[in-house]
């Protein structure tokens, strides 16, 4: 039988998952409950519009619910208290340099629950990210994509 796969948070992706959760299981049910009680008391539930969408409503949440349960009960915690910045691990923050462009790049490395490039946190899991990680100040990674290899240089990890 395979392992399951661990789910590697950050303690703030923990913490922002387990207060989603904890919203959804308490205020939100308690909203939806709210919103099927009036719609029932509004008689023929066949064809009662905000029925329907407070029950779709209901089954996105208990999904999500399902979804969140089912992730917390298989997650690992990267420690970041470990202040050491000479090697990249899940966790770090890295100033890299796209070698062909010229380019800075900061992105810090996260589970892939928790990755999301708008806010500059890329997966250990992703080309790059897989790339970083064990990488070192001054070391450069390569990184195949559909256009070629793209180099990088690590021009510095922050804690």
């Amino acid at each position: 039988m395979m392992e399951e796969k661990k789910n590697i948070l950050t303690a703030e992706g923990l913490r922002k998952y387990e207060e989603e959760l904890n919203y959804l299981k308490g205020e939100k049910r308690k909203e939806i409950a709210q919103a099927i009680k009036e719609a029932r008391a509004q008689g023929d539930l066949s064809e009662n519009a905000e029925y329907q969408a407070a029950k779709d409503e209901q089954r996105l949440v208990e999904g999500r619910i399902e979804e969140l349960e089912a992730m917390l009960t298989n997650v690992e915690v990267v420690d970041e208290s470990d202040t050491n910045t000479d090697v990249i691990r899940i966790g770090s923050k890295v100033r890299i340099k796209d070698i062909e462009y010229n380019e800075e790049l900061v992105y810090k490395i996260v589970g892939s629950n928790e990755a999301n490039t708008d806010a500059g946190q890329i997966s250990n899991e992703s080309p790059l990210g897989h790339a970083l990680l064990g990488a070192v100040v001054g070391e450069k990674v390569s990184v195949a994509a559909p256009v070629g290899a793209i180099e990088y240089e690590v021009l510095e990890i922050v804690k």
